[in-house]
C-alpha cells in the first residue's frame, strides 16, 4: 500500500471511529434510558368485573405484556364503571384519562358510525374475511385513519365468532312476529330491526335478563350459548333462534391514545401488538370452545327450543339491510368510503370463501 492510500485508509477509519463511536454511545445510552424506564398504564373495558373470556382476556393480555416487557410495561385494567362508566371508554381513551381500551368498535357508533364496519356489519363478513380485510387487505389501515382525528388507534383483539339470533318469547314464523316486537338489539342490526318494524331498544347487560322475564321487552341478543346462559336467558325466554344475521364476526378493539402511544419505545409496541394478536386469536377459540359446550347442555332443556330463523324473515332482514347501509352511506362521505372499502374486499373474497369453506361444508352434509 503506498502513503496515499495508507493515509486515506488511516483517515478514512478514524473518521468512521470517531463518528460510529459518538453514535455506538448515543445507542447505548437511549437503550439504557428506555429499559430503565417503568411505563405505567391503564386500561379500561367495556365488560364488567370478571366478566368470562372478554374481561378475562383483556386482563391475560396485560399480564402477557408485563412479561415480556420484564415489567417495563405494567398495565392496570379496570373494568366498566371501576374507573370509568363502561360506554365512555372512547372518550376516556381519547382524551387521555387512561392509556388504553377494549371494547368493540360499534359501541362507539353514536360518535364514529364508520366504526361499525370494524366491528360488525349484519350479513357481513365472519372472523375469518375480517381477519383477512384488517390484516392483510387495508382494513386496519383505514381504521386507524379513521380513530385519527380522535388521537386514537386500535388493534384487533378479540372475536365473538358468528353469534346466535337472540331470545324470543314467541315464536317467529314470518315478518309479522316482528311488527311491535321490543328487542334488546344496538348497532346496524337495531336499525334494520327498525326498519322490519320492530322496536329496537338499548340497555345495560345487567338489565336484560330482569327486563326479558318480566315482559319489558319481548326479545334480546346477547353473545351465545355460552354467555347466554351465563346471564340466565334460557330461564327468561322459550325460543332460541339461530343464525347471528346482525353480528356475524364481531371484532373486539384494543383501542390506543396516540399522543401516549407515540412516547412508547419501538419495542414496547411491538410487544403489544403481537400481544394483541394472540389475544385476538385466544379469545375467538375460547368462543367456539364454550359455545359448543354450552350448545350441548342447552339442548338437554326441555324448555328451550333451537330454531332456525324462517327464510322469508333473513331475506326480509337481508334487504332491509342493505337499504340502511345505502341510506348511512347517502348521508356521509366518510361512511360511504369505508362501506365502499368494506363491500369491495368482501365481494372479491366471496369467491375464495364458497370455493373453499362453503363448499367443504357442504360436502360433510352429503349422505
Amino acid at each position: 500500500m503506498n502513503k496515499y492510500k495508507f493515509f486515506i485508509y488511516l483517515s478514512f477509519t478514524v473518521f468512521l471511529t470517531a463518528c460510529g463511536g459518538a453514535s455506538d454511545s448515543e445507542v447505548s445510552n437511549e437503550a439504557s434510558a428506555d429499559l430503565s424506564k417503568i411505563f405505567k398504564w391503564k386500561m379500561v373495558t367495556t365488560w364488567p368485573a370478571n366478566f368470562p373470556i372478554f374481561q378475562e382476556g383483556a386482563e391475560r393480555f396485560a399480564d402477557d405484556v408485563r412479561t415480556m416487557s420484564n415489567g417495563r410495561l405494567d398495565i392496570h385494567v379496570y373494568a366498566g364503571g371501576e374507573l370509568v362508566p363502561a360506554l365512555q371508554v372512547f372518550d376516556a381513551v381519547s382524551n387521555g384519562v387512561v392509556e388504553m381500551g377494549h371494547g368493540s368498535p360499534y359501541y362507539w357508533a353514536g360518535k364514529v358510525p364508520e366504526a361499525q364496519f370494524f366491528s360488525s356489519v349484519p350479513f357481513g363478513m365472519t372472523a375469518k374475511g375480517m381477519n383477512a380485510w384488517l390484516y392483510n387487505a387495508g382494513g386496519l389501515e383505514l381504521w386507524n385513519e379513521i380513530y385519527k382525528p380522535f388521537n386514537l388507534m386500535a388493534f384487533p383483539m378479540g372475536n365473538t365468532g358468528v353469534q346466535m339470533g337472540g331470545w324470543f318469547n314467541k315464536e317467529i314464523k314470518s315478518m309479522g312476529d316482528i311488527k311491535g316486537l321490543r328487542m334488546r338489539i344496538p348497532g346496524l342490526g337495531g336499525k334494520v330491526f327498525k326498519k322490519a318494524g320492530g322496536n329496537p331498544v338499548l340497555m345495560a347487560a345487567s338489565e336484560v335478563y330482569t327486563a326479558l322475564e318480566r315482559g319489558t321487552i319481548d326479545a334480546t341478543e346477547w353473545v351465545g350459548p355460552f354467555h347466554d346462559m351465563r346471564l340466565g336467558l334460557d330461564r327468561a325466554a322459550k325460543f332460541y333462534y339461530y343464525p347471528g344475521w346482525h353480528e356475524p364476526g364481531t371484532v373486539f378493539e384494543l383501542m390506543i391514545n396516540d399522543s401516549k402511544w407515540s412516547l412508547l419505545p419501538k419495542d414496547l409496541q411491538k410487544m403489544v401488538e403481537m400481544a394483541a394478536a394472540a389475544t385476538s386469536e385466544r379469545i375467538y377459540a375460547q368462543m367456539e370452545y364454550h359455545n359448543q359446550q354450552a350448545l350441548t347442555e342447552l339442548r338437554k332443556k326441555q324448555n328451550v327450543q333451537i330454531l332456525e330463523f324462517p327464510k322469508e324473515v333473513l331475506l326480509n332482514f337481508k334487504r332491509l339491510t342493505k337499504e340502511t347501509l345505502d341510506e348511512e352511506a347517502a348521508d356521509s362521505s366518510t361512511f360511504k368510503r369505508v362501506y365502499d372499502a368494506y363491500e369491495n374486499f368482501r365481494s372479491n373474497y366471496a369467491s375464495w370463501d364458497k370455493l373453499s369453506e362453503e363448499s367443504y361444508q357442504t360436502s360433510l352434509r352429503l349422505k
